[in-house]
C-alpha cells in the first residue's frame, strides 16, 4: 500500500517517528524526484534476531577483523554510500528530502549508522531508525565484497546486546534471505511492532567509542541463535 504526498508537504522528524510506529515509511521514486510517498508493504521483511544466519565463510571474514567496524562516526558518508548506484541498481530512492530527514533523525539520536572500514577507507555500511525495541534497517551499501554483510553482523550483535526485539528490513531480497530474513503479513507485523516500540532497548549497550572485535560480535549472536 502506498500514498503520495506533494512536494510541499511538511514531513518533520517527529512525524516520521510516528509513521514508523504505525508501520509506515517514506520513499522517493528517484534521486531527482522531490516528492515522497508513504509505503506499508502487505508482506514485511524482518530478520528474527534468534534466526540470523551466518555462513562459515562470512564468520571467518568477521573473525579475521580485516575490516574495522564503527558506529555513528560517519553517518552522512554512509547515506551518500547508500545513494550510490550498486550492481543491479542504477537509481536510488534516496533524494535530498530523504537525506535531510534522516540526518535530522540522527541528530535527535533516533537514526544510527554502522560503518565498515578497510585501510582507512569507508568500504561499506548501513543506517536505520531506532524506536523503542525496534530497529528499522533503511539501506546498506558495499564497495568491497562482504562489507555490507559485516556491517549487518555487527548491527545484529548490537541489537541483541541492547535488548532489541525487532529488526525490520522493509522488504526481503535474495541477499537478505540468505541471512535469515523472512516475510510476515501486515497484521502479524503490526502486532510485532506494537510490542517492540513499547520496549526500552539500548543501542549503546556495546561500546560506541571504539570498534568491536569480530569474535565478540559472533559470540553475542551465537548466544541468541
Amino acid at each position: 500500500m502506498t500514498s503520495r504526498d506533494s512536494a510541499s508537504s511538511e514531513i518533520t522528524p517527529e512525524l516520521l517517528l510516528r509513521a514508523y510506529a504505525c508501520g509506515i515509511f517514506p520513499m522517493a521514486e528517484s534521486v531527482d524526484d522531490p516528492t515522497l510517498f508513504w509505503v506499508e508493504p502487505e508482506m514485511r521483511g524482518v530478520i528474527p534476531l534468534d534466526g540470523f544466519n551466518i555462513s562459515s565463510r562470512l564468520a571467518r571474514t568477521v573473525r579475521s577483523d580485516r575490516f574495522s567496524v564503527t558506529v555513528d562516526t560517519a553517518f552522512k558518508a554512509v547515506i551518500d554510500g547508500c545513494a550510490e548506484p550498486q550492481p543491479g541498481r542504477d537509481n536510488t530512492w534516496i533524494n535530498r528530502r530523504i537525506r535531510d530527514l534522516y540526518i535530522a533523525l540522527h541528530e535527535l539520536g533516533h537514526c544510527h549508522s554502522v560503518e565498515v572500514w578497510q585501510d582507512g577507507d569507508l568500504v561499506g555500511g548501513l543506517y536505520g531508525v531506532r524506536l523503542g525495541g525496534a530497529f528499522f534497517g533503511e539501506s546498506m551499501f558495499h564497495r568491497t565484497r562482504d562489507a555490507s554483510k559485516v556491517a549487518l553482523v555487527h548491527l545484529v550483535a548490537r541489537l541483541i546486546a541492547g535488548g532489541f526485539v525487532l529488526l525490520d528490513t522493509q522488504f526481503v531480497t535474495d541477499h537478505l534471505r540468505t541471512l535469515g530474513a523472512i516475510e510476515v503479513p501486515r497484521r502479524r507485523y503490526r502486532a510485532l511492532l506494537d510490542d517492540a516500540v513499547k520496549d526500552d532497548a539500548d543501542f549503546g549497550a556495546l561500546p560506541v567509542d571504539r570498534p568491536l572485535e569480530g569474535a565478540d560480535a559472533l559470540r553475542i549472536i551465537a548466544s541468541r541463535t
